[in-house]
């Protein structure tokens, strides 16, 4: 694994919508799938908006890894659960701050069920 560079943060963050693709069991990408990223210090964090039941979230379960791209950076990723309530209010925050214009879709993402699902974005190299 390795660090976002503060251009790749800068980019994802900015970006409205992400291009989120979990790997399969044999190694190859789901078809990406359009998500929401939200940017907290030097991470990047994403949520299923339909909770664990979410396909793409159900696919990234397997391999935690896969593929994402937003605002003109494209990178492997290692998906890591994030539990700490302390970072998730932070996640919260930052979804209200970023999307709030859209409050209808905004609100179910800060539910006990979908914070359940938030992921962090590791890069890695692999």
């Amino acid at each position: 694994m390795t660090t976002w560079t503060n251009d790749e943060l800068a980019k994802v963050a900015a970006a409205e919508e992400l291009q989120i693709a979990p790997l399969r069991q044999d190694g190859t990408l789901h078809k990406p799938v359009v998500i929401w990223v939200v940017r907290v210090d030097d991470d990047l964090y994403v949520r299923s908006y339909r909770g664990r039941s979410g396909g793409w979230f159900r696919a990234a379960q397997v391999r935690h890894a896969g593929h994402i791209q937003a605002g003109g950076v494209a990178r492997a990723v290692a998906f890591v659960e994030e539990t700490d309530p302390a970072v998730n209010d932070r996640v919260d925050a930052a979804y209200r701050a970023k999307y709030g214009r859209y409050s209808q879709y905004v609100a179910p993402m800060l539910t006990p069920e979908v914070r359940s699902t938030t992921l962090k974005l590791a890069p890695h190299t692999g």
